[in-house]
């Protein structure tokens, strides 16, 4: 469960807040382009697979086997006759489906340093769509919808070009409402039923509440290659000491009165959100996906480019160059 600051009792001062970044209509496609692609320039160079390397249609050749490498990709016949494990690449395609996946529940609405999760989550949703984008893949998308309301999530087909990248990002500029139950499993499902042609999904959510995106989101992983955004906020997991403070949970409505300067509801505090954010990622582990996690009060670009620039140095390592 998640609790939200209704603001604190007379007398008590507020958590501290820095300024808080533009909001996602206040920021133009060109500008998330600037931001993004000027910080990536240089570590992709050459290397058409370094973010999208896709699953491609053709085998290509067998290597040795390295750590991180996708058992599902072992080659039998080669590891027989060696007698050491051998995996086989499949050759990139050129055009790929990047899905992407937005959860827009009440709390990714809560945000107490830099920006709203829901701000990071779309600026983070902006610059996947935008590397897809560049290197001429077609980017679909899918934002869930109030799970009370029994609506379908909300999707858009995958398309090329940067005028659909721009309306893509306008779709997803969903400011979260109060109340608001998004049911990331329902959205996850409909992108393994909607996809057809093997490519990536990004699921961007802040993963609270029951886990029922696991089963799903292991279905996705056999056939896409899907990177897991986790967007956090650093008051889900340190409690300041701010004397009684009145909270509540954004998506039922329940309220409650805290008191934060007792040390053991700290520290049971602290310790919760701790095995929270080790469950998710160890349920993302589980699901064979590859995990991303970026934060209200850290420079989201820079986890970013950091991972970029992992996944394409990873991919090196394992053999597989650019194309």
């Amino acid at each position: 469960m998640f609790w939200r600051a209704s603001g604190p009792p007379k007398g008590v001062e507020p958590l501290p807040r820095v300024s808080r970044l533009a909001s996602p209509s206040q920021v133009p496609v060109e500008r998330l382009r600037l931001t993004v692609l000027r910080r990536l320039n240089g570590l992709l160079a050459g290397d058409h697979a370094g973010l999208f390397p896709g699953h491609g249609t053709e085998r290509g050749e067998a290597r040795p086997y390295v750590p991180g490498d996708d058992p599902r990709h072992l080659d039998w016949a080669v590891t027989a006759r060696t007698q050491e494990p051998h995996v086989r690449d499949m050759v990139a395609d050129h055009e790929l489906d990047v899905w992407l996946v937005l959860d827009s529940s009440s709390s990714l609405g809560f945000g107490t340093a830099l920006a709203t999760k829901h701000e990071v989550a779309w600026s983070v949703a902006g610059a996947f769509a935008l590397l897809a984008s560049d290197g001429g893949n077609r980017v679909g998308a899918v934002r869930t919808t109030n799970q009370a309301g029994r609506t379908r999530p909300f999707a858009m087909p995958a398309r090329g070009g940067s005028a659909h990248v721009g309306a893509v990002l306008t779709a997803l500029n969903k400011t979260p409402e109060e109340g608001e139950v998004g049911d990331l499993a329902a959205a996850v499902d409909l992108v393994n039923r909607t996809a057809k042609r093997r490519g990536m999904a990004v699921v961007i959510s802040d993963f609270l509440g029951a886990p029922t995106w696991e089963k799903p989101l292991r279905s996705l992983s056999r056939r896409h290659e899907v990177i897991a955004v986790e967007v956090i906020d650093p008051r889900e997991i340190d409690l300041p000491d701010v004397g009684l403070i009145a909270v509540v949970d954004p998506e039922t409505g329940r309220r409650r009165l805290l008191d934060t300067s007792r040390e053991d509801t700290r520290r049971r505090y602290g310790v919760a959100g701790d095995r929270r954010r080790e469950e998710v990622s160890a349920r993302l582990k589980a699901c064979a996906v590859d995990h991303l996690v970026v934060s209200t009060d850290r420079d989201w670009v820079v986890d970013f480019v950091r991972f970029v620039s992992g996944r394409k140095a990873r991919l090196v390592a394992a053999g597989r160059p650019g194309r």
